[in-house]
């Protein structure tokens, strides 16, 4: 992609109205407009990367046998009148009527909708267990949006729901999301930490919140520093390493201010070991067995013959706040630097430009053509702007890689550095082979 053809409307000066890091940089480096309070569009450079995470929850959430569909984003009322829900959800939920009168909702989130799919269509213990998901935005009108993708209205979110015919197999449902959501973290370059956590308004008896480390996060985090040296790579998808997995992270002391106890942190964490910091939640997982199933007559017929109701499971993944949380986990004076899982671009190619001499983007345009070749993500800076300039713009945008073409260049090497550290002098090959591992 050649920067002056790429639509990114950057803004210089700080925005008023963006307090944290995330909304300022989404904001100034023209991932993102408010459209209205809590409510974004999202522009190429923010969508891409929105849509790299997508792909990676998508691959992880399939690698543990989870089925992808698509639901609605509009519901009819009547299944939550029916599951009880509807006048307990409070305000949050944005109830409308269409042209016939019929009582309707934007989706907060699908558990009533998801169990009347599939007690409409499985009737046999032989056909679970199962785990169904969709990628799909939601609306919750909160009071107060803000921190731009952090807490708005509208929001983009992974949620799936598991099916299961008994207690073990729904814990075991539950272990492999558990489990999932780590490793998709992981790929990231996120440590998040699994705390047990209040079920709120989904219910249920067992919960875990995931929580990366940020100072502008909104929970506060008390936890024994021995939980971020679990190494998630010796498990893998196997029940008996499923149900470890859980145990391990859950026999270490990590919770949020809502469960935290001073005297329980002080009896089980030694002071040398005690961690009091912020984080963000970008991840939770419930396990409610019948909370839904039963008022929903979600019955299936067990071996025996009988009718039983189906343990649920749910599990949400906020996929736009994740962009978000990504920046503050990562942001660091002034300057941006995506992990490459998820960055825009793989790398960028900046040119010194001088009007009475395009030999620079000669040469830059020579390397663009064989990354492309290479299907190396590459973003050429063809804008005529001085160096200080673009070297400022491109800390903004935080592509992780840079190419500099300019008077250190020579026929074989050229200036190759990540962001934030001191660039060397490379070939070509070399800088194709250390962008491909």
């Amino acid at each position: 992609m050649l920067l002056s053809k790429l639509f990114i409307p950057i803004i210089k000066d700080l925005p008023s109205e963006a307090k944290i890091k995330s909304h300022q940089l989404m904001l100034r480096s023209g991932m993102i407009k408010q459209s209205s309070a809590g409510i974004y569009s999202w522009l190429p450079l923010g969508f891409k990367v929105m849509k790299k995470i997508e792909q990676i929850v998508r691959e992880e959430q399939n690698n543990i046998g989870a089925q992808e569909m698509l639901m609605p984003t509009i519901q009819s009322a009547d299944i939550w009148k029916e599951s009880g829900r509807y006048e307990d959800y409070g305000e949050e939920m944005l109830r409308i009527k269409d042209r016939q009168g019929r009582e309707m909702l934007y989706g907060p989130t699908n558990e009533e909708l998801m169990t009347e799919i599939f007690r409409s269509s499985v009737k046999s213990y032989k056909s679970l267990p199962q785990i169904l998901y969709h990628i799909q935005w939601k609306f919750r009108d909160e009071i107060r949006p803000r921190f731009g993708v952090m807490r708005c209205r509208e929001f983009y979110m992974k949620d799936a729901y598991s099916f299961d015919l008994d207690d073990i197999s729904a814990k075991n449902s539950y272990n492999k999301m558990f489990y999932s959501y780590l490793k998709t973290f992981n790929r990231m370059e996120l440590k998040a930490i699994p705390m047990s956590a209040d079920t709120g308004p989904i219910g249920g008896d067992l919960s875990h919140e995931f929580i990366i480390l940020a100072d502008t996060g909104e929970s506060k985090i008390y936890a024994d520093k021995n939980i971020f040296n679990i190494n998630i790579k010796q498990y893998d998808n196997s029940d008996k390493s499923l149900e470890k997995i859980r145990k391990d992270f859950s026999s270490i002391y990590a919770v949020t201010d809502e469960k935290f106890n001073q005297k329980e942190f002080d009896n089980k964490v030694d002071k040398k070991s005690q961690v009091v910091t912020k984080g963000i939640e970008v991840g939770h997982i419930f396990y409610f067995g019948d909370k839904y199933s039963k008022p929903l007559n979600c019955f299936i017929d067990n071996q025996e013959g009988k009718k039983d109701s189906v343990k649920m499971g749910s599990y949400g993944i906020g996929v736009s706040r994740l962009v978000g949380a990504v920046i503050e986990a990562k942001y660091d004076n002034s300057i941006m630097k995506w992990p490459k899982s998820i960055a825009p671009f793989d790398v960028v190619i900046i040119p010194s430009i001088n009007k009475n001499d395009n030999e620079n983007l000669i040469k830059a345009k020579k390397i663009y053509e064989e990354l492309k070749k290479q299907n190396i993500d590459v973003l050429l800076d063809d804008v005529d702007e001085n160096m200080s300039n673009k070297f400022k713009k491109h800390d903004l945008i935080g592509i992780p890689y840079q190419i500099i073409v300019g008077s250190k260049s020579t026929n074989n090497n050229f200036e190759f550095k990540e962001v934030n550290t001191e660039s060397q002098a490379m070939s070509l090959s070399d800088i194709v082979s250390k962008l491909k591992n």
